[in-house]
């Protein structure tokens, strides 16, 4: 775990495992497969963390905790332990943890047997990088949860979040709204020019769209980064696009679920 992270939507980082197996096109280039040829690990196979499996009980300052960066906490081979995890997350109301998931639709036959309509201090959510993986959107909204939100990161394709919208509206007869979600994220990939791990083109309009999306349906949305196309693009020093300074006017946005617990900070 990671007592500060660079990642910034989030204050730290803890992993429960590291490995995991991709799912589809989203993963094409995912981080953990990059480091795991740079650092020399097998990214396919998934390993139960040791030293840091605990270490939330020991970050006493209320932060918000990413869980886990290097593994997909949802992942069948994670089954045998997940059990440990969900406690240790009650034992630290103080805490909020965002769990990110490519696999929602696991997500109720693995919750806690006292989840009910959620916790307080645990967000879910899921990660499309294109119109391809909105499966997954319309997956998660099956999840009882405090906080439901989306990773639209590493967008490599335009996303139509109405598409959501449509789904539900033809089962209930109009009704639904598109707010079943209480954040967005949103993000270009990263990555090398050359070798194995390279990086899809993010065209601005569909960072604009999803931000107006988002607006016209009073979702707070976090715009993390433009990413390396971008970056090249438009000549940013950050090689990622993910200094904010450097975006334009109408993208400096960063906002965070309006939630009970984060609330003093908003």
């Amino acid at each position: 775990m990671a007592e500060t992270s660079k990642i910034q939507w989030t204050d730290a980082t803890w992993n429960i495992a590291r490995g995991c197996s991709k799912v589809d096109a989203d993963c094409k280039f995912c981080y953990m497969y990059r480091d795991a040829n740079r650092f020399k690990f097998d990214a396919r196979q998934i390993i139960r963390t040791k030293s840091v499996f605990n270490l939330p009980l020991k970050l006493k300052e209320p932060s918000k905790i990413f869980t886990s960066s290097l593994t997909d906490v949802f992942h069948e081979e994670i089954d045998s332990f997940r059990d440990e995890m969900w406690d240790i997350i009650r034992k630290c109301p103080q805490h909020t943890f965002q769990i990110l998931t490519k696999r929602p639709e696991r997500i109720n036959d693995h919750l806690p047997s006292d989840w009910g309509e959620g916790w307080d201090n645990v967000w879910l959510g899921t990660s499309v990088g294109s119109d391809a993986g909105m499966q997954r959107a319309i997956d998660l909204c099956d999840v009882e949860t405090k906080v439901r939100f989306l990773s639209l990161e590493p967008l490599h394709g335009e996303v139509n979040l109405k598409v959501v919208k449509k789904y539900f509206e033809e089962l209930q007869d109009s009704l639904f709204i598109l707010p079943a979600f209480d954040w967005v994220i949103v993000g270009g990939e990263s990555g090398n020019e050359n070798g194995k791990y390279k990086y899809r083109p993010c065209q601005l309009a569909w960072i604009e769209k999803i931000v107006k999306d988002c607006e016209l349906e009073r979702i707070p949305v976090f715009v993390k980064q433009l990413g390396t196309h971008l970056a090249k693009e438009m000549g940013l020093k950050d090689r990622h696009g993910g200094n904010i300074e450097e975006f334009p006017e109408h993208l400096k946005i960063r906002q965070f679920p309006k939630t009970k617990q984060w609330q003093h900070l908003l």
